[in-house]
């Protein structure tokens, strides 16, 4: 069953894509006492992901924060090193890379999807949350092949 607005955030480890390596974190701790925007794509360096998904939070990063968004991280099922050369070639500085390279978060938030057609195996869901102290208090999950109440431009309207 998929995560609501009003439930809290599973507790698993994710690992931190930082400038000093990998680094695991606990999503009860890391989520906690802050106001996150939080956006899953299905993969880094995917076409729709890096042209348009990333670049828009990137782009809106300075607007989120503006309406009290004290972080914006970005998860996907990839590994560390993936999410960091991501986060590189995309300028992303603004953004917080949590890899999700077992699919463990987005098994855990109940937002998974089968793309195994593509060669991909499991993935998460391309989905946007604003989590207020662990707690979901917007949720957009997009239907398969689309991409717009996961947009940043989406999720400003929300703020």
């Amino acid at each position: 069953m998929a995560i609501s607005v009003g439930d809290k955030l599973p507790d698993v480890t994710v690992i931190k894509a930082g400038e000093q390596g990998p680094e695991k974190v606990q999503t009860s701790d890391y989520f906690k006492g802050k106001k996150v925007a939080l956006f899953s794509v299905p993969g880094a360096f995917t076409p729709t992901c890096s042209a348009r998904h990333l670049p828009g939070y990137v782009e809106k990063a300075e607007d989120l924060k503006a309406k009290g968004v004290d972080e914006i991280v970005a998860t996907a099922v990839n590994d560390p090193f993936v999410m960091a050369a991501w986060k590189s070639a995309g300028n992303a500085d603004a953004i917080t890379m949590l890899a999700d390279g077992n699919g463990d978060f987005a098994e855990a938030v109940g937002l998974t999807a089968d793309m195994g057609g593509f060669g991909l195996g499991k993935r998460g869901q391309r989905f946007s949350m604003i989590v207020e102290d662990g707690v979901v208090k917007e949720l957009n999950v997009e239907q398969p092949g689309d991409f717009s109440v996961s947009s940043a431009e989406h999720m400003l309207g929300q703020l």
